[in-house]
């Protein structure tokens, strides 16, 4: 085992003091370990003054850098560019190493070999951990030892890799029985306000958006309660179904091992399929963070080469309907309603993600970039992996993606998914009063009925910027350039 006198742990997209990784190994192997967290202007500089990620952030630092304090440590926060800091401060603390947890990001692996590359440069030791998945980069391939591109064999053979040595694989990197080696911040150290680093306060806890360790663990409690309903309850946006760690997840408040070990627990009570289906989710989560290693090009391309062919809408007119779709101006209401409910809260519901996506790229013939860039912008759990696994997957351009010729219908998506239009009530209320049987498609609705509700179509909530099964049909022949690129 290694031994160092002191030790910097950097935290990022970690934001814990309790199964964690590299915090476990730093105070174990070192004397003396001080924490930093960075607010790095390379990734700020190119945000709204406004955005609830980064109030996110700075929320959950708070309460880290207060529970480190009252354990005798405590966070030395920065607002710099970290590709220059990290290294900075090292020197400037005396550390022998720098330990962090691995990013995935094609943009982070670059950084972060830089970082490393100035450490080693002055004799500092750079120690990265897996940490933020269960399985990540090599630990899961085919007999033929290459990447899967396929879920359902991948999740077979994740789960026969957990299962082998799951005490190994869910270990919890503990913290608390070795904090007495942490190193309190320099003296002068404070947090800097939101407005120290450029930004200002969002709607966030308006939107009852729980932040922090505290924040993740409430949300997960309320969630274990209903977690054997999951399977039954998942799709319906009007539901409480989700466990909505989501964002938790992306920033590392809560453990994903952590999480596993409950769904685990849940599934051998006996209680029903929820459990499972929602550790099938963290196991497609594994499976993007997977893609995106070993097929980077992702980032800006197809996964399937031959669906770089499609040529998709251009100019005035798709400009125009791309701005409706962001909007929630597309005269469909469970897709305006979808798209409100992300730029009013910063969160969107898994199945509403999907039809939107749908939607945009095959009704309205948008290439799945503009709305993967749009979401990248809105979402408060954006990920990269997820984020582009999921686009790609409506795009049937990604690994193991929906056909190209399934179209998700959106009228009868509002009617399986939302079939009393509660949801579509909650966000477009001038529709509130339209019967059930036209609140999926308002313009089927007689006259008559239309005035009884005080709608408008073209006034008070557009008419259909296109007509769906005129859509279907240029989609596939859209995609018929795909049938003729595919390598035989």
């Amino acid at each position: 085992m290694q031994s160092f006198e002191k030790s910097l742990v950097w935290f990022r997209r970690d934001l814990r003091n309790f199964d964690h990784a590299a915090l476990h190994h730093a105070l174990t192997q070192s004397k003396r370990v001080f924490c930093a967290f960075v607010f790095d202007k390379e990734i700020l500089d190119t945000l709204p003054r406004k955005d609830r990620r980064v109030e996110f952030i700075h929320s959950s630092i708070a309460e880290l850098d207060a529970e480190l304090r009252q354990a005798g440590g405590g966070l030395i926060v920065r607002h710099a560019y970290a590709i220059e800091e990290i290294p900075r401060l090292a020197a400037q603390l005396g550390v022998d190493a720098v330990y962090v947890n691995h990013d995935y990001e094609p943009a982070a692996v670059a950084r972060d070999a830089k970082v490393a590359e100035k450490l080693t440069a002055a004799d500092r030791a750079w120690l990265s951990f897996k940490d933020h998945v269960i399985f990540e980069k090599d630990d899961v391939l085919t007999q033929s030892s290459t990447p899967f591109s396929i879920f359902t064999p991948y999740k077979n053979a994740w789960l026969k890799k957990l299962h082998l040595a799951e005490d190994v694989h869910l270990c919890n990197n503990r913290v608390e029985p070795f904090t007495s080696c942490l190193a309190p911040p320099p003296s002068g150290s404070s947090l800097p306000s939101l407005a120290d680093i450029g930004f200002e306060a969002t709607d966030m806890q308006a939107n009852h958006i729980p932040t922090g360790m505290s924040g993740g663990q409430a949300l997960f409690d309320g969630f274990a309660s209903r977690m054997d309903r999951y399977d039954q309850t998942r799709d319906f946006p009007a539901i409480k179904g989700p466990s909505y760690l989501s964002v938790h997840l992306r920033f590392g408040t809560v453990s994903i091992r952590g999480l596993a070990r409950q769904a685990l627990a849940s599934m051998r009570s006996g209680k029903g399929n929820g459990a499972s289906t929602w550790l099938s989710e963290l196991v497609w989560r594994d499976f993007y963070f997977m893609i995106l290693h070993h097929c980077p090009h992702v980032a800006q391309r197809a996964f399937k080469a031959e669906y770089d062919a499609i040529v998709w809408e251009s100019g005035a007119h798709a400009e125009e309907v791309f701005n409706a779709w962001k909007d929630g101006r597309t005269g469909y209401p469970l897709v305006d309603a979808a798209m409100l409910q992300l730029n009013q809260t910063g969160y969107m519901h898994n199945r509403l993600r999907m039809v939107t996506a749908s939607f945009l790229i095959k009704d309205l013939g948008i290439d799945w970039r503009w709305g993967e860039r749009y979401f990248a912008e809105k979402l408060n759990d954006y990920d990269l992996a997820a984020n582009n696994g999921g686009w790609q997957w409506a795009a049937s351009s990604g690994c193991d993606a929906q056909p190209y010729f399934r179209i998700f219908n959106p009228v009868t998506q509002s009617e399986k998914f939302d079939p009393e239009g509660k949801f579509i009530k909650r966000y477009l209320p001038q529709l509130a009063t339209l019967p059930e049987k036209y609140i999926h498609a308002p313009w089927l609705a007689p006259t008559m009925q239309l005035q009884m509700a005080g709608v408008t179509l073209g006034e008070n909530y557009p008419a259909p910027v296109v007509a769906h099964d005129a859509a279907r049909l240029r989609t596939l022949e859209r995609y018929a350039v795909v049938k003729k690129t595919r390598p035989l």
